[in-house]
């Protein structure tokens, strides 16, 4: 894969035409954590990639962050394929662990 396939305009055009692996482990997290499936759509249309991981398997992924319906920041972590968008999990980020901006992570 090409690494130019992760960036924020390939995710949403992907969104937009469907091209979504929504995994059970994300699905799962979105129940547990009373995320809707339209709060990512919408997070990863305003968002923007803060952080890459080129190395993870099986797919390239990264972290979206966005905003919701009710503008509160959202996490979004999602690989990359040819053809398909996999959604790994999403959740509103913890300012134990990141920043203000929440952008930024705290150090440990």
């Amino acid at each position: 894969m090409q690494d130019d396939l992760l960036n924020i305009e390939t995710i949403k055009e992907y969104i937009l035409k469907k091209k979504v692996d929504w995994t059970k482990h994300c699905l799962n997290r979105l129940q547990q954590r009373n995320i809707k499936i339209a709060e990512i759509k919408t997070a990863i249309n305003n968002g923007k990639i803060i952080e890459y991981y080129y190395d993870d398997f099986p797919y390239p992924s990264c972290l979206v962050l966005g905003y919701n319906v009710n503008k509160r920041m959202l996490h979004i972590v999602c690989g990359m394929s040819e053809d398909t968008i996999h959604m790994i999990t999403a959740y509103y980020p913890d300012t134990t662990k990141w920043k203000e901006d929440l952008e930024t992570r705290r150090k440990e």
